[in-house]
């Protein structure tokens, strides 16, 4: 690791730690990031083969590329394999959960930008907390599936503009990397 990338690290730690992580969350959320990456990479392949979910049960396996005497369609080119994906999200919603939990926010509840850069939290139509800042509010997530870059952001309040879809400036959130 050059100085650099161990400045820009320290730099995204700090500031996961300003948004109301904790030491162990912001490790784990690198880890997740890492997890979810390669899981990506797997999918697109990697020369050997790749990971597919079976479409009536939603399994992965691992098909092989390095079997060539088996037919395409032959039992023994898929083999199971760890659902690592599935375990990376729920340890990423345990993650926010308990971040929501520790700063006191609903677990129901929705972000209101104000015009004064504060944010409201409304929960059942009725505002819940007032003038909060942006860091302080219910953060969401954005995991990208494309393996060429980070897979995981966190997306505060007003990252994405009103009638925007996500996945055309998910940029605008935090990387995880």
């Amino acid at each position: 690791m050059t100085k650099n990338e161990a400045l820009r690290r320290s730099r995204l730690d700090s500031y996961l730690l300003t948004l109301g992580f904790t030491d162990s969350e912001v490790a784990s959320l690198r880890r997740i990031n890492s997890t979810l990456q390669r899981w990506h990479e797997l999918e697109c392949g990697d020369g050997n083969g790749m990971i597919e979910r079976d479409e009536t049960t939603g399994k992965p396996f691992w098909i092989s590329y390095t079997r060539r005497y088996l037919e395409a369609n032959d039992a023994r080119m898929r083999s199971p394999v760890a659902d690592r994906e599935t375990g990376a999200l729920r340890r990423l919603s345990k993650i926010m959960r308990d971040r929501e939990t520790r700063l006191n926010l609903p677990h129901g509840g929705r972000n209101w930008v104000c015009d004064d850069g504060t944010v409201d939290i409304v929960e059942d139509g009725e505002v819940v907390r007032q003038n909060l800042p942006p860091g302080a509010a219910i953060l969401e997530t954005y995991i990208q599936t494309d393996p060429r870059g980070a897979a995981l952001y966190i997306l505060r309040p007003g990252d994405i503009p009103a009638g925007t879809s996500v996945e055309s400036c998910y940029t605008r959130g935090v990387c995880v990397f």
